[in-house]
């Protein structure tokens, strides 16, 4: 008898009809003698719902108040799956995240995890109780209601499965596993069956939808096998088939990662990013921290940082944001630093996009960056910006590009292949 957490995305739970499904696929996996915790997330658009509700009433919403509603989402969603399940005879009971409880900072709308008291869930499933947890969502110190950011039940499905130690946590969502790329753009994009967490870790910073980035986070640092499944097949599908598919992320040192990676193991690409450029700074120590600073405070990520070589003293810094964040961080710029440092010029550009392959064999091959580049000069696509890791090369391009860019470097490096 294994503990699973399962999560089930806004699709999944999106009508009363799926609901019964998602709880269908509950009852067979407690009825394979398995310990089970639900993590679902609100019904598909109801969280946007909530969110528009609440700019009616102000433009820029208090982000205390916003979260007490965007969280009611959640809250809807775990009441009626426990009706579902209990509707089949399974013993179920809800809980908000406040409940559990599930301790996080007081960051609201980007709240991070600090602890959970798994005490609760635990007594539960020891009195053969399924617990139906809301995801997204936690408690602050002071008491306050906060949530985690967009796919932030992803993230709170991997940090129970690691609190109670759970033998795997699964994903289901509404694609059936991680593809080397997006299907939708490369329809010969291949089903990965396992990939390293670090690889995942690469692909989701870089724009695959497919998990939220903390979740694989979570799950790398605590070392929970985590896998990525379809909430679309035949809820009555076996135990066993269903157990085997999809793709497992895992260690390296995992033997399901025994033999040898391929170089490359997929292409990510995000289109929501914009680029800032603070022109003839001066060249100076500190001048990063006097621009980036502010940004910072302001709790918005930064991902890309190019500074140009220093020319009469004087050098240029551009660095890319998440497109929702690009007004707010250009009028700090222009309001709050531009003044202090004396540059001559903050300008923007939120028509541009990112694209990066990933593979841990890019440590023990090399020509990787060159084929990359070369693939993409033949096309006529102009490269920004470059950013690296060990086993990852991002490019920033024009937007308009991003797609032919994904499908070159997918059959370069010919990822259409077992």
């Amino acid at each position: 008898m294994a503990l699973i957490v399962q999560k089930y995305g806004g699709t999944s739970v999106g009508t009363v009809e799926r609901i019964r499904n998602v709880a269908r696929r509950v009852a067979k996996w407690r009825a394979a003698g398995h310990q089970v915790v639900v993590v679902p997330s609100a019904m598909s658009g109801e969280t946007n719902r909530l969110i528009g509700l609440a700019k009616e009433l102000q433009p820029q919403p208090d982000a205390r108040e916003l979260d007490v509603i965007a969280s009611t989402g959640e809250q809807v969603t775990v009441g009626l799956l426990a009706l579902a399940l209990g509707a089949l005879g399974v013993k179920a009971k809800s809980y908000c995240g406040w409940q559990v409880k599930v301790l996080t900072d007081s960051a609201f709308s980007k709240s991070r995890i600090i602890s959970i008291d798994a005490a609760r869930l635990q007594s539960d499933l020891n009195d053969g109780c399924v617990p139906v947890v809301a995801g997204f969502q936690g408690i602050d110190a002071d008491g306050n209601i906060t949530t985690l950011g967009r796919g932030g039940s992803d993230t709170s499905a991997v940090a129970l499965a690691a609190a109670l130690r759970a033998d795997e946590c699964q994903i289901f969502t509404d694609v059936d596993a991680v593809y080397s790329t997006d299907p939708r753009v490369v329809p010969e994009a291949r089903r990965m069956h396992t990939i390293s967490f670090e690889e995942m870790l690469e692909l989701a910073s870089q724009g695959s939808k497919v998990l939220q980035i903390r979740s694989v986070e979570f799950a790398g640092k605590y070392k929970v096998p985590t896998r990525v499944l379809s909430s679309l097949t035949d809820p009555d599908i076996s135990v066993e088939v269903e157990a085997n598919s999809g793709t497992l992320i895992t260690f390296e040192e995992d033997p399901h990662m025994a033999m040898e990676q391929a170089v490359i193991s997929g292409v990510a690409f995000n289109r929501d990013e914009a680029k800032i450029t603070v022109h003839d700074v001066p060249d100076r120590p500190g001048i990063a921290y006097a621009i980036l600073g502010p940004i910072a405070d302001a709790n918005i990520d930064v991902d890309v940082i190019v500074q140009n070589v220093g020319h009469d003293g004087m050098t240029d810094l551009s660095f890319t944001v998440h497109r929702n964040d690009y007004a707010q961080a250009l009028k700090i710029l222009k309001v709050q630093v531009q003044p202090h440092i004396k540059c001559r010029e903050v300008s923007g550009d939120d028509r541009i996009a990112k694209v990066s392959v990933v593979g841990l064999g890019m440590r023990s091959h090399a020509g990787i960056a060159a084929r990359m580049f070369r693939t993409l000069a033949e096309e006529g696509i102009n490269i920004q910006m470059i950013s690296t890791s060990e086993i990852k090369i991002s490019v920033v391009l024009e937007e308009k590009y991003m797609e032919l860019a994904v499908r070159v470097l997918h059959k370069a490096f010919e990822l259409e292949q077992e």
